[in-house]
């Protein structure tokens, strides 16, 4: 039995802290257009803009040109909402080349996921190496977004497959944050001793960022109206299926922000200036979220880019300190214009 249950108090607090604001909007500059659902960016220490595309390419924008011919091309199964997605740049990538991906395989009749690590020389990227397999997916509810932390290890997040009971189990890696060394294997202070898993009681999580402090946030998507931030610690449980958003039921870590009646389908998210930057898809914005220092509480949601963009899929903050988003008008839930998909370039106020 799913339960919700939240105090008239808290029900109003909630109200007050998502109730957003029309602040001055940012100025957008297009970066690069004609891509076929772009899903994570990634920028190299010189500058250059890695892109995957879900039906299994990665591109490269350079000198602010989209090049015409991918790096790489990756067998994957682009059945669904799976494919090619998360992308990150090992650390020291500009000694080591190397870019760890997630995507959608098919293995025999059955669907997986894998993290792999290519590495690059010259114009491509090759000696693919998987370094976590039979991750259950299926059509819908991957994860799948994959970023280096500030310790040095990578985090991949993973839906729940449609199998949402494998959330609550602790022996399978559907429903999971994960955290592994880059060569894949597990780090000797994980939570749960010998396993990737981090956290567990995850729908879908899409988002993966760090706050100046270290702090670790994802954002999650969740049934109807039940999108959530969470702040993510070692070894927690954050309900999913047993509870939806703030479930009142002290075994599982409350989200700090859920949607309520509203529905963001939160993807790409990025800290700039002490703010959290979310994209979203099915609500067709970007939220600026700032947070009070302690966690106790939302201080602010402002609503950014309302329905001027269409569908947004990933937000990262360049070189330059401005925030870039990709729109995800033509993964057969949105309404493509003829330059879409692109990759924009958000300057905020004052910037």
């Amino acid at each position: 039995m799913v339960r919700h249950r939240r105090s008239l108090t808290a029900a109003l607090l909630l109200v007050l802290t998502v109730a957003t604001t029309a602040p001055s909007q940012p100025r957008v500059e297009i970066v690069a257009g004609g891509l076929e659902v772009p899903w994570a960016l990634a920028f190299a220490p010189d500058g250059r803009l890695f892109v995957t595309e879900r039906p299994g390419r990665i591109r490269l924008v350079k000198n602010g040109r989209l090049e015409a011919e991918p790096i790489a091309t990756l067998p994957v199964a682009a059945a669904g909402e799976g494919g090619l997605m998360g992308l990150a740049l090992d650390p020291a990538f500009a000694e080591t080349g190397h870019l760890y991906t997630c995507y959608t395989a098919a293995k025999g009749r059955r669907l997986v996921n894998r993290v792999v690590r290519l590495t690059l020389r010259g114009g491509s990227a090759g000696g693919e190496r998987v370094l976590l397999d039979d991750i259950p997916g299926a059509g819908i509810h991957d994860g799948c977004r994959v970023k280096f932390g500030p310790d040095g290890r990578l985090y991949v997040t993973t839906g729940d497959a449609a199998e949402p009971r494998l959330a609550q189990r602790r022996d399978s890696l559907a429903g999971k944050i994960l955290r592994v060394n880059p060569d894949g294997t597990v780090p000797e202070d994980n939570p749960f001793p010998g396993s990737p898993v981090f956290s567990l009681g995850h729908r879908n999580p899409q988002g993966l960022a760090w706050d100046p402090s270290g702090r670790l946030f994802a954002a999650e998507h969740g049934p109807s109206g039940h999108d959530e931030i969470n702040h993510i610690l070692a070894g927690r449980n954050y309900g999913w299926p047993e509870v939806r958003g703030q479930g009142g039921d002290t075994r599982y870590v409350e989200p700090l922000l859920e949607s309520t009646q509203d529905t963001w389908a939160p993807s790409g998210i990025a800290f700039l200036g002490g703010d959290l930057f979310v994209a979203g898809l099915r609500g067709q914005r970007l939220l600026r979220v700032s947070l009070a220092p302690d966690l106790s509480r939302v201080v602010r949601v402002a609503t950014l880019l309302s329905g001027t963009h269409g569908r947004l899929r990933d937000v990262v903050v360049g070189p330059d300190g401005v925030l870039y988003v990709t729109t995800s008008n033509r993964d057969g839930r949105g309404w493509p214009r003829p330059d879409d998909d692109r990759i924009v370039r958000v300057r905020l106020e004052g910037q």
